[in-house]
């Protein structure tokens, strides 16, 4: 019989790794395919939140809370990244009409 930390409350462990791995995967390509920077923004975030709940997975599944503990740090990163990312995503369109980031370039002079 399995116990409560090898299912996660009636989930397998290899679900949440597909699952998180999924989301990371979907971060990446929004990456690496998109050109609009509010987007790339939000596709970083999504890769954080993947990792978050596969750090918060393992730590149930392994019984110990220092994951959970390292989530709410990860947490509080990406808020102050979302915070000063907006802020420079403002100032590119406020000087540039556009958040296209191949239009970055005109920004060298």
């Amino acid at each position: 019989m399995e116990t409560v930390s090898q299912t996660l409350q009636g989930v397998p462990l290899n679900h949440y790794i597909l699952f998180c791995t999924l989301i990371f995967s979907i971060g990446i390509m929004g990456v690496l395919i998109r050109r609009n920077a509010i987007v790339i923004f939000m596709c970083i975030e999504l890769m954080l939140n993947a990792v978050n709940l596969l750090l918060a997975a393992f730590s149930v599944h392994r019984g110990d809370p220092s994951g959970q503990v390292f989530v709410f740090f990860v947490m509080a990163l990406a808020a102050a990244e979302v915070a000063v990312g907006l802020a420079i995503i403002v100032m590119i369109y406020r000087n540039t009409n556009s958040t296209d980031i191949n239009v970055l370039s005109r920004l060298k002079w």
